[in-house]
């Protein structure tokens, strides 16, 4: 007989859960696993647009092997923490190289897959082979955690296993498909971060944080931390017909992989950034002036940007130290971070970037 918990959640989705989303009603692990990668840490209503342009662009796992990591960066660019996008791009060559295209079956092989961990290798597994395995993203570990109630940060090592633990105890002998689904739903629906509508909880008889009034307090937050900021000048440097140069950002770090206008330290004065512009890319520039500060806000520090306007001195373009130059027409196509996919549209609209909240 499966846990009350269990049988409760698999009847409420069936009713009340989500059965209309893209990605819903197949098997197919190629669009799951797309799926599933693109949910962590983001929003549906967010990947809904991305998953459908994605799957148009990229049919299958041989198309997505096939194209060149600028192709997915291309369409990834605006999803953000992009490392998934390179590793889904790893993963698609591994599976067609070393798997003849097909998805392994079972979660541990699955967790050996680029970009792919216990989690999202279970949700893999559940709901395209109907695999008995326990997901534990960051909706499932706040379920448990006020369910159960459980103390302490869920990301300290202690706390996690014991929510592993749990969550590997709770689960059906049969649906594990819509059991899984429905602690999706229960967490992205009801049981959410703020203003959590326990009196629709399919399970709330038995929730430990409601019981004792501890809703807002479960799960424990990490504790606050003191937010970095870090402050960089944007240099945008054009051509006579506008072309903007960029460069190709590290594979690994911040926006890794993407095109952006070069950074340079915020403290250089005009002729201090022309001069060491020169000296990167072989080109000579005059400055044009400054546009309004932007803010940018990662997870744990504040990135300030100074945009800097540059026009290119002469008629040569020598591409050095990484350099592409990108026409005014190629701006909308070519893999920017979002902010500076704004500040360079609104260059191309207005001559001058528009500040970006």
């Amino acid at each position: 007989m499966p846990p009350k918990f269990a049988s409760r959640l698999i009847t409420w989705q069936a009713t009340y859960g989500r059965h209309d989303l893209p990605w819903q009603g197949t098997r197919d692990p190629y669009h799951i696993w797309l799926a599933e990668v693109m949910l962590q840490q983001t929003q549906v209503a967010t990947v809904l647009p991305y998953f459908t342009r994605f799957l148009e662009r990229f049919a299958d796992v041989e198309s997505l092997a096939a194209a060149s990591l600028d192709a997915v960066m291309r369409a990834w660019a605006g999803l953000g923490y992009y490392s998934r996008a390179r590793n889904l791009h790893r993963c698609a060559q591994v599976i067609v190289t070393r798997h003849a295209g097909r998805f392994p079956d079972s979660p541990e092989a699955l967790a050996q897959l680029p970009g792919i961990g216990r989690s999202t290798a279970a949700a893999i597994a559940a709901f395209a082979h109907g695999v008995r395995a326990p997901i534990l993203d960051g909706n499932v570990k706040r379920v448990m955690a006020r369910h159960f109630g459980v103390e302490g940060y869920p990301g300290a090592g202690a706390v996690e296993r014991q929510l592993w633990q749990l969550a590997e105890s709770q689960l059906p002998d049969s649906d594990i498909g819509a059991y899984t689904q429905g602690l999706m739903d229960l967490g992205a629906t009801l049981c959410t971060r703020r203003a959590p509508r326990c009196d629709a909880c399919p399970v709330r008889g038995s929730c430990v944080a409601l019981r004792d009034g501890r809703v807002a307090e479960l799960p424990t937050p990490r504790r606050a931390r003191e937010r970095r900021v870090r402050e960089t000048s944007v240099a945008l440097i054009r051509d006579s017909a506008g072309a903007l140069l960029f460069e190709r950002r590290p594979p690994t770090g911040v926006w890794g992989g993407l095109l952006s206008a070069p950074e340079f330290d915020a403290a250089l004065t005009d002729a201090e950034l022309a001069s060491a512009i020169e000296q990167r890319y072989g080109v000579m520039v005059e400055p044009e002036g400054r546009a309004a500060t932007v803010r940018h806000d990662f997870t744990h520090f504040t990135l300030v940007m100074h945009p800097r306007l540059l026009r290119l001195a002469g008629s040569t373009r020598v591409s050095e130290g990484g350099a592409v130059w990108c026409a005014v027409a190629e701006f909308v196509a070519v893999p920017l971070p979002a902010p500076m996919r704004r500040i360079v549209l609104a260059l191309a609209r207005h001559g001058a970037p528009a500040p970006v909240t």
